[in-house]
């Protein structure tokens, strides 16, 4: 018997109401039995790039302790396994806000139904920064990535953003630049290790208020996310820091279309406040 036989796994993909889009997480909603070890067991064998474990819950039933495994190690924060959670717990107890305790802080999320009833879960992140990326850490990435310096936007300097766990943010000069992503996964993993980041947001401007993204994750053993609600929070708070918000605060990110598995995330960013709010829709895939 395996420890996912053993152990009651569901399957969501976030942000996207489509089965066939999205980033898939598996979601454990009574994890108190388990260790770490048998956490990572289970992400493991789940093989999805998160897995969210449900380890404690409030008397009320609205507050939960959450952590969060890919199938390497333990992260502190992750946006698409946190809708997938949030869309279980609301099927089960119904829409309402619900808060949950992380490694990287409080996650209050809103869950509602669209009028399709597809329910939609809005994270409000913990509060973010980001600051411009060193030399040494942007010419290691690059190097790693088979990139350019002249392969990037001008008018988007290289930034370390943070919202719940740090993130290289690259901002592609075109299109086809993004595109086209071949990178040496083992080097890759090295640099991300020696700074700490969990993935790299590399993104292409289309408009000021529509980006397309892409966010390898070799740290995680996977070669790339279809939709990463934590590097979308830290670009929030990248774009509030260079003063590039849209007045309407609203800014779309599609992530997953070079992989067939399309993603839309929906970032609503204050100007003044450090916290950003990122939106999707989530659904069950097949059970195992």
């Amino acid at each position: 018997m395996t420890s996912e036989t053993r152990t009651d796994v569901l399957r969501y993909t976030a942000f996207s109401p489509d089965p066939a889009g999205g980033n898939p997480a598996g979601v454990v909603l009574d994890a108190s039995a388990l260790d770490p070890a048998g956490m990572l067991a289970v992400a493991a064998e789940v093989g999805y790039s998160e897995t969210a474990f449900v380890t404690a819950q409030d008397t009320a039933g609205r507050r939960f302790t959450l952590r969060y495994f890919s199938p390497l190690a333990e992260v502190d924060f992750c946006g698409h396994a946190t809708v997938a959670t949030a869309v279980a717990l609301a099927q089960r107890i119904g829409p309402g806000e619900l808060v949950f305790d992380t490694a990287a802080g409080d996650i209050p999320v809103l869950t509602a139904a669209d009028d399709q009833g597809v329910l939609r879960a809005t994270l409000t992140s913990v509060p973010t920064r980001s600051r411009p990326a060193e030399d040494a850490e942007l010419d290691a990435a690059l190097t790693a990535l088979g990139w350019q310096r002249t392969d990037l936007d001008p008018a988007l300097p290289p930034h370390v953003a943070f919202g719940g766990v740090q993130h290289l943010v690259l901002a592609a000069a075109d299109r086809a630049r993004l595109a086209d992503l071949a990178y040496d996964f083992d080097a890759l993993a090295a640099v991300m290790r020696r700074y700490g980041w969990t993935t790299l947001q590399l993104v292409w401007r289309e408009t000021p208020t529509r980006f397309h993204a892409r966010d390898p994750f070799p740290v995680g053993g996977v070669v790339e996310d279809p939709a990463t609600g934590a590097a979308a929070a830290a670009f929030g708070g990248y774009l509030r820091t260079l003063g590039l918000v849209p007045e309407t605060g609203t800014v779309v990110i599609r992530q997953g279309e070079d992989m067939g598995r399309p993603s839309t995330l929906t970032l609503h960013i204050d100007p003044t406040d450090p916290r950003v709010r990122v939106s999707g829709q989530a659904v069950t895939l097949a059970q195992r």
